[in-house]
Order: C-alpha cells, then sequence, then structure tokens
C-alpha cells in the first residue's frame, strides 16, 4: 500500500475545518440539534424492535454516530442504528444471544476498514438496483409485521416468532387480546406523524410530537399500556463502561457468515446514503474513507453495548435540509443525543411502546421501494424477476439468502444480456455499417479474404458466436476480424481467439485483427497470444487489416509456386 494512498484516507472533517466558520457553525449547530432530537425515538426504537433494550440503540446512536462524522468520507453523513438492520439483528440475537451479537459487530467492523483499506468503496455499485429495492422492500415489511404487537397491545405470554408467516399465524390466533387503549394511542401517533404538515418538521419533528403527546397521555390519563418501563425497567442515565466480550473460536467460526452479512449491508446503506448526500450539497464523498469509518464505529459501539451502525438516509436528508455542511453538524448530534439521555433517562420509563411502533411503522413505510412494485410490469422483465425473488426471499427465507440469490440471478442476468448483445457478423462493402473512416465502402477486399465484425463485450457466456467462424474453409486464405466494436475480453473470450486461431491455421488460413482496444489487447499480451498470432496480424485499423491481407496472399501465392516449382524439379 503506497503513502499516497495513505494520504488518500483522509477524514472530511479535517478538510472541513480548514475553511471553517463562525456563521457554519451556527447552521451545523441548529442541523445537529435538530437532527439529534430526530434520532432520539429511532434510536430506541430501533433498539427495541431488534430485540435488545432501547439504551442500546442510544449508545449506538451516540459512539457510532460520532465516529462515523468524525472518521468518515462524506461531508454531512449522520451514522446510527437504521431499520436494514432491524431483521438481521434481531435474528442474530434469537440464534446465538446478545453477547455473541456484539462479537458478531466487532468482527463487522473489522470486514469493513478492511474493505475500506483493500479500495472496495467503487465495488459496491455493482451490486443491481433491484438487489437493493428488492430486500430494502423486503425489510419494510418485515418492520412492519414485527411492530403489531406493540402497536395492538397484544399482552400475550407467548412471545411473537420471528419467521413471517409464524407471526402472521400470531397474530390471527390473538387478535382477541388486542388493547384497545394502546392501538387508539397508537393510531393516533400514527395518524400525527402521517399528517404532521412538512414546514413545521424542521422546527418540530412530528416523531418527537408525537413521542411526548403520547407519553404526556399516559401519565396524565393513567392509561395501563405497555411503556420503557414496565417492559425494560427504564433506561440507565450513563453510558456503558468499556466492556470487550468474552468469546470462544467456535464462536467466531459460527458468525463469520452472519458478520459478513452485517458489513455488507452496512456498506451498501452507507454508501447509498452518502450517494445521495452528494446529489443534495453538490459533492463527492470518498467512499474508502466511508467504510473505515464504519469499520472502527462497529467495531467500538459493541465495546459500550450498542448494536450495529451505519449511515442513515432519513437523518441524513434531515441533516442536509437544516443547513449542515459538515461533519461537525453530525458531531453535535451526538453529543446533543448524549446530553438528552444523561438529562431525561428517568422521564423515559413513561414512554410508551405504541407510539415507538407507530414511529417505526412510518420509517418502515418511507424506506420501502413501494413504487418500484406497483411499476414492476413496466421493468425489463430480467429486473422485475429478481426485484420480486429478492423480496419474497427476504421476507419468506432470510436476508442473507436473498441478497446471495439476488446477486447470482443478477449476475446470470447480466452474462445473458451480454451474450445476446454480442455478434459476429460477415461485412463486405454493401452490409457494412461503420462510418466512413471505417467503412469498407471504396475499399477492395481481396478474393480469399473474409471479413467479419464483433459487436459487443467478448466474456464468458458470449463466445459461442465465434463458432459459426469454425465453417470457413475452401477458397478463404486470410479472416479479418474486426475487433473495434469490442471493449472488454476474459479469459474464456482469449481461450475461445486461441483455439479459433489454433483451428484456422491447421486449415492454412490467416487470422488478422484490427482495432483492437486496450484491455483486450493487455489480455492478449499477457497469455502470449500475440506471439501465437504474430504483432504483424494485428492491425490498428482496417485500412492496414487489407494491407496485411495483400501480403499474406502474395506470400501464400509465392510459396505455393514455390511448392509448384519443387515438385517438378
Amino acid at each position: 500500500m503506497s503513502p499516497q494512498w495513505l494520504r488518500s484516507l483522509r477524514p472530511r472533517l479535517l478538510d472541513s475545518l480548514n475553511e471553517y466558520s463562525p456563521r457554519q457553525f451556527a447552521a451545523d449547530l441548529g442541523a445537529g440539534i435538530t437532527v439529534g432530537v430526530v434520532a432520539l425515538p429511532l434510536a430506541m426504537a430501533f433498539a427495541i424492535a431488534s430485540g435488545v433494550r432501547p439504551e442500546a440503540g442510544l449508545i449506538t446512536a451516540v459512539v457510532a454516530g460520532f465516529l462515523i462524522s468524525a472518521l468518515g468520507g462524506s461531508r454531512v453523513q449522520i451514522g446510527g442504528p437504521t431499520g436494514a438492520f432491524v431483521v438481521l439483528v434481531y435474528s442474530i440475537v434469537g440464534a446465538y444471544g446478545l453477547a455473541n451479537l456484539l462479537l458478531c459487530t466487532m468482527m463487522a467492523g473489522v470486514i469493513l476498514v478492511l474493505m475500506g483499506l483493500l479500495r472496495m468503496g467503487n465495488l459496491i455499485k455493482f451490486i443491481p438496483y433491484p438487489v437493493t429495492a428488492g430486500f430494502t422492500t423486503g425489510i419494510a415489511v418485515l418492520i412492519f409485521s414485527t411492530q403489531l404487537p406493540d402497536f395492538l397491545g397484544i399482552a400475550s405470554r407467548e412471545k411473537p416468532p420471528g419467521e413471517f408467516v409464524e407471526r402472521l399465524g400470531y397474530l390471527a390466533r390473538h387478535i382477541g387480546d388486542v388493547d384497545w387503549h394502546t392501538a387508539a394511542l397508537a393510531a393516533a401517533s400514527l395518524l400525527l406523524i402521517a399528517l404532521w404538515p412538512k414546514r413545521w418538521s424542521r422546527y418540530l419533528p412530528a416523531p418527537i410530537v408525537a413521542l411526548v403527546g403520547a407519553t404526556i397521555a399516559v401519565v396524565v390519563l393513567r392509561l395501563d399500556v405497555a411503556t420503557i418501563g414496565s417492559t425494560f425497567g427504564g433506561i440507565p442515565a450513563s453510558l456503558p463502561h468499556l466492556h470487550f466480550p468474552q468469546f470462544e473460536w467456535s464462536a467466531v467460526q459460527k458468525l463469520i457468515q452472519p458478520a459478513i452479512t452485517i458489513a455488507m449491508l452496512a456498506a451498501i446503506e452507507s454508501l447509498l446514503s452518502a450517494v445521495v448526500a452528494d446529489g443534495m450539497i453538490g459533492d463527492r464523498h470518498n467512499s474508502n474513507q466511508e467504510l473505515v469509518a464504519q469499520g472502527v464505529a462497529n467495531f467500538v459501539s459493541p465495546l459500550f453495548g450498542g448494536i450495529p451502525a451505519t449511515g442513515a438516509i432519513a437523518r441524513t436528508a434531515t441533516n442536509i435540509r437544516n443547513g449542515a455542511r459538515s461533519p461537525v453538524a453530525g458531531l453535535i448530534h451526538a453529543v446533543t443525543l448524549l446530553a438528552i439521555m444523561l438529562a431525561a433517562a428517568p422521564l423515559a420509563k413513561h414512554i410508551p411502546l405504541a407510539v415507538l411502533s407507530a414511529i417505526l411503522m412510518v420509517v418502515a413505510w418511507n424506506m420501502a421501494e413501494w413504487h418500484k412494485l406497483v411499476h414492476v410490469p413496466k421493468l425489463p422483465k430480467s429486473d422485475s424477476i429478481v426485484l420480486l425473488i429478492v423480496f419474497a426471499l427476504t421476507v419468506l427465507a432470510d436476508l442473507t439468502v436473498a441478497v446471495e440469490v439476488g446477486m447470482l440471478i443478477a449476475g446470470a442476468m447480466f452474462i445473458k444480456r451480454v451474450a445476446d448483445n454480442t455478434q459476429v457478423s460477415l461485412v463486405d462493402e454493401f452490409s457494412e455499417t461503420e462510418g466512413h473512416h471505417h467503412s469498407l465502402h471504396g475499399k477492395t477486399v481481396p478474393e480469399g479474404v473474409r471479413v467479419y465484425r464483433v459487436f459487443g463485450a467478448f466474456l464468458f457466456g458470449a463466445t459461442e458466436c465465434l463458432d459459426a467462424l469454425r465453417d470457413e474453409g475452401g477458397d478463404t486464405k486470410v479472416l479479418i476480424l474486426r475487433m473495434r466494436k469490442v471493449i472488454a475480453m476474459d479469459a474464456t473470450g482469449m481461450d475461445v481467439l486461441e483455439r479459433l486461431n489454433e483451428y484456422l491455421h491447421a486449415k492454412d488460413i490467416t487470422l488478422v485483427l484490427s482495432g483492437v482496444h486496450r484491455q483486450p489487447m493487455l489480455v492478449m499480451q499477457k497469455t502470449g497470444f500475440i506471439e501465437h498470432i504474430s504483432e504483424a496480424n494485428i492491425c490498428p485499423n482496417i485500412d492496414v487489416a487489407l494491407d496485411r491481407a495483400w501480403e499474406v496472399l502474395l506470400e501464400k501465392n509465392r510459396d505455393r509456386h514455390a511448392a509448384s516449382l519443387a515438385a517438378h524439379a
């Protein structure tokens, strides 16, 4: 790793402070406080929905949020617990326990740091949008379904199951146990958040209004509903002490797959959020630095009892709309949350779970790609299939399985599209479609010379198109393969080209390549193909290729004439 590359891993906070001003601090201060207040109910709601205590979400928002802003590659990214992790964290806690969740999150942090150091930030863009849209919408459906018991106040001793279909059965069995006080409070909170005027949200966020209003209603009206106090015993008024979780190597081995899933989800979510932020402020984030920051945050946060964190698109957008233009706003957001946690922790015991479930339902609705599902019939067939399969697997099976299968199907369909669009066609001066400079019009193609044009990427899955050239024979002495429309070639394509050259050589047909681009040329050089075909038979354009064809024909004629004289001597 070069010193120059190390220097490129530079937190955006350092660049922002070079040109910082009191006016910018005032804007960042207002934005940071606003986002901190908005993040308060979300952090607790995400934690409860993930199967952990509410303070775990607050700790994550404080510790991870601070580190992501301090070390990140985006000016305005806000980090913390998000809805994308709810289902995944819930399943890990259920399968391995809370202690192993902390260890799993730390392992994911190490993976994220390595991804950043290995310059893998740009690879995230190769994940197809139907995959991200499918699992995002699937996660939204799962979050919505997990909140129904708290929303309806179903007070059953039977713990709601983790599987979606079984959860629906649970709700059906206990529909008669609905607590109408809880349901009414949750419905009122949901309507308030949904109908709250957007122009007021900048000064008084709707989730906070709903949270405070519902809490006051519970205290004043003495409603007998589930609260943070009755369920969890309240929230500590301090950060927990630093504690490294104990682990065994056998546990680490079991946690590798979920750790990779957490790391990939954190990378995807954070970089998508950073891209959205770039579009809003006209900036360009450092994706590798962002991955390093996410990794450090996810390694450190569990040491205090935190859960997985990533960039939060909604909170980042709120940060920008309130005037933030530097990471200082994110630092203030974390400090604001810490101050509220320390000062108002005793009051948190009165917060009803119903209002937190209503807030999460709104989050689930906003994060889902509903418009993509509605327009599935209008999308390309392959994209529609990938989106629906990933959505179905996310809801009915597992997020990890959904992403893996979605990537495999998307990759297979991409290969098919490449193969379908890669063509080899015989051309002459009458069928030529190239521009005037590269056209065969007005050029003489000697007798015994055939010209073929390859169009598209010459990769595995698209190499069968050269099979037709094996039928060449008879009076063909030179075969010119025009490759100026081939911009990429892999090892499989190179292997097919080598075997074609050997086949033609055995039939005394010379293969001449025309207009080879840089990438295919590098592949030919590394594999030694140029030595086999001869540098003279690789030509920069069709004019040089036709001249080379004339030379080959003359050489072949001289050889045949010499062989004939020798035979009659």
